[in-house]
């Protein structure tokens, strides 16, 4: 009898374990994806996950970044993302939009159907907003207003907010590829130890 007492509370305990892995979904574009890195393991995402584990809180980290996605595709294929279940949805979406000039009222249009999506197929997921920001050639006006998309979208959705994704690496030329837009891989090193201690917290 207390064999199998023991059994039972050993088994108990494996399915408990089981379900404290937090399942933390990444939804961006190429700064998400890794673009030019020689693996998906150097990009940000894999290096938070990596962090997490170490520091005994087991998770899953999905990478949904792709590369030159914009606030309308990212809308357009999130229903095939959402397909199993998460606790915290990362969105960093946007840029593109803003590099190419797109209509700002548009790109919050898509980014906020995005999190009500989300929201109503996993009410109790915790929500990230990774804010950007674009160059100054296309104006101090439409430069000014894209960058307030971003807090306005996670106090409006009590979201948690990433007030700047590429802090302290943007315009760092040691931290960036050639292009001068994406990180390497030390520039995502630093990405993910700004994003580490903002993500933990919700865990």
């Amino acid at each position: 009898m207390v064999g199998k007492l023991g059994l039972i509370i050993s088994f108990l305990l494996l399915f408990q374990a089981g379900n404290s892995t937090k399942t933390i979904l990444f939804y961006g574009d190429s700064l998400t994806a890794g673009y030019g890195l020689s693996s998906t393991d150097e990009a940000f995402p894999a290096l938070i996950e990596k962090k997490l584990k170490q520091q005994g809180k087991p998770s899953k980290v999905i990478n949904a970044g792709l590369s030159g996605e914009t606030s309308a595709g990212g809308l357009s294929r999130l229903e095939w993302v959402l397909r199993q279940p998460i606790d915290v949805f990362v969105l960093e979406l946007g840029a593109n939009d803003g590099l190419r000039g797109l209509p700002l009222e548009q790109t919050q249009k898509n980014l906020q159907s995005i999190i009500d999506k989300v929201k109503a197929k996993y009410p109790k997921a915790k929500i990230v907003v990774a804010g950007m920001m674009v160059p100054p050639n296309l104006g101090p006006d439409y430069t000014s207003k894209f960058k307030k998309i971003f807090p306005e979208l996670a106090k409006k959705n009590n979201a948690t907010l990433i007030p700047f994704l590429l802090q302290d690496v943007g315009g760092n030329d040691k931290l960036n590829q050639t292009d001068g837009i994406h990180p390497n891989a030390e520039g995502h090193k630093v990405v993910a130890n700004n994003v580490y201690k903002i993500i933990l917290p919700l865990l």
